[in-house]
């Protein structure tokens, strides 16, 4: 499973890149914003740091010539832009024009089935289920991505999954058991997936009867 970074800050995706865990960017407006930067800024810096690693972009247009428009300008930025397109009639409309000019896109706020089988067959390179979120109501987020995942199985279409609203390390672990294609990871959880405390507590332990046996020279 791939995973992508959730985040503008171009200096912490290049220390993702670094630890070998970072394939792909997905941003939206209000992470750009907290970068301090313009969108067309971040994104050519984050476009150019990622190398040919997508990087999702989002814009603010609801009908489907101004989805279009947006993402005309978007991939000046970079060869690697996937422009991110709501889950709307709209939405798919510009979809199905976007991918007749061989333009990516991530369909975004995918909450059933129903409507990712539509992103799909729409054209859609990527589709986000938000399982946080369904989550945050009482159902069951990760049961979206199975059951994604098995009817493009049943269809053999190309789409990919990218396991999106993640809020703990427990979200990618069940995206990868599903064999979802991706998962967007916030920084947060980045890091917590890094950690545990035996390993913690084996470091220690080894570092201590290292110093031990020193003693014995």
């Amino acid at each position: 499973m791939k995973f992508f970074v959730d985040i503008a800050d171009v200096e912490e995706i290049k220390k993702a890149i670094e630890l070998g865990v970072c394939d792909g960017v997905t941003t939206n407006p209000t992470l750009v914003m907290k970068s301090g930067k313009s969108q067309e800024e971040a994104v050519k810096e984050i476009a150019k740091a990622l190398g040919d690693r997508p990087l999702s972009v989002e814009g603010i247009s609801d009908d489907a010539e101004g989805i279009v428009k947006e993402a005309e300008e978007f991939v000046k930025w970079g060869k690697n832009i996937v422009i991110k397109v709501p889950m709307t009639k709209e939405g798919m409309r510009a979809v199905v024009m976007l991918s007749k000019k061989g333009i990516k896109t991530n369909v975004t706020l995918v909450f059933s089935p129903s409507q990712a089988l539509i992103a799909a067959k729409a054209g859609a390179t990527y589709v986000s289920p938000f399982v946080g979120r369904l989550d945050d109501i009482s159902e069951d987020g990760m049961q979206l991505v199975r059951d994604m995942l098995q009817i493009f199985r049943n269809y053999g279409l190309e789409t990919e999954v990218i396991v999106a609203s993640v809020r703990h390390p427990e979200h990618v672990v069940e995206a990868a058991k599903a064999g979802a294609h991706i998962a967007t990871v916030p920084p947060k959880v980045l890091e917590q997936l890094w950690h545990h405390p035996l390993t913690d507590k084996g470091i220690k332990t080894f570092k201590e009867h290292y110093e031990q046996t020193k003693k014995w020279d």
